[in-house]
């Protein structure tokens, strides 16, 4: 086991680095520059403060020299400073975005698991029914429908046409201080109704389909006709022994949805104006700030590692053969 767990960290350090590496040099291939914000729209910066500020950010410097420099922050925990015209440092920017984008997406995830498996388990036992067959389609449409598209249409029934939702932000922008605590929550979840079914919804059709394919697959074996044939009463065989068997396979979907808990906010967080690391992210990438675009995607580069090591170490405990095949 300790020989298995060594070999999946090495592997992880070799790819997050060179996960680093490419990102690193993709976001530089884009034509401009980071300083082009600033600089070639403003007729008040001269060339020369303009060469200043390229020296003062170290974008002088060849490439492979600012990611030796850039990688020794991260050594340190430092992500440097933002491009912005706040010059904040780029951890303080995203650590106070952090926790409202991982709220929402652990809230979803919550939501998906506890309506993806009674849903997906129970198609499975009436697979070919109508309900199955509904299932499916539900499926399907949450598959093929953009997330953009969904929150939009939420927008103009809910906000626009009907007037029962807000459309934008956490909270009310007027008279939220004078709310009791209460009111403060009902604000707070009628803010969030549109961004969380947004999040929840395509997710949830994956997940449920994962859940119902395998327990239909577990249902087939043998060792289920096995367990039917000794007389044990059907809920002990389905939630027993064939669900225990068919949540295998979450397990590598639990493992890579870590990174979404950044990355996949970035649709719903820019079109509901939720403050949050995702729409931060988008901000960067149309203001060309490198640092904060480096950060955000070293964070989801390392949750998505993190996330496929967690899900061979479930593998591996939930398993034997595994740890066994690997030992010969």
């Amino acid at each position: 086991m300790i020989s298995f767990l060594l070999k999946r960290f090495f592997s992880f350090l070799i790819t997050l680095f060179g996960m680093t590496v490419i990102s690193f040099s993709i976001i530089h291939l884009a034509p401009g520059g980071p300083l082009s914000p600033l600089t070639e729209f403003n007729p008040k910066i001269s060339p020369e403060y303009r060469e200043k500020l390229v020296k003062m950010y170290g974008l002088d410097k060849p490439l492979y020299i600012q990611y030796w420099n850039w990688l020794k922050g991260i050594i340190k925990l430092d992500f440097g400073r933002s491009f912005s015209l706040d010059q904040r440092p780029v951890w303080d920017k995203i650590k106070e975005r952090l926790p409202i984008t991982i709220f929402i997406n652990v809230i979803s995830l919550v939501l998906i698991l506890l309506i993806a498996i009674p849903l997906g388990v129970y198609s499975a036992v009436k697979a070919e029914s109508i309900f199955d067959k509904a299932v499916t389609v539900v499926t399907f449409i949450g598959y093929a429908m953009p997330s953009f598209w969904l929150a939009i249409i939420l927008m103009m029934i809910f906000g626009v046409k009907l007037h029962w939702l807000p459309v934008s932000g956490l909270h009310s922008t007027i008279g939220y201080e004078e709310m009791t605590t209460l009111q403060k929550i009902w604000d707070w979840t009628k803010h969030l109704i549109c961004p969380l079914f947004v999040a929840t919804f395509g997710g949830l059709a994956g997940v449920l389909r994962y859940v119902r394919n395998s327990m239909v697959e577990v249902l087939k074996a043998d060792f289920i006709l096995f367990a039917r044939a000794k007389g044990l009463p059907e809920k002990v065989v389905i939630y027993k022994h064939a669900l225990r068997n068919a949540l295998l396979p979450l397990i590598t979907i639990l493992g890579l949805s870590l990174p979404g808990l950044i990355g996949g906010s970035v649709i719903f967080e820019s079109i509901f104006g939720i403050p949050g690391v995702g729409q931060l992210m988008w901000q960067a990438v149309m203001a060309r700030d490198y640092p904060v675009i480096m950060a955000n995607l070293f964070l989801i580069s390392l949750l998505t590692l993190l996330g496929n090591f967690l899900a061979d170490l479930g593998y591996a405990l939930a398993d034997p053969r595994i740890r066994l095949n690997h030992k010969k």
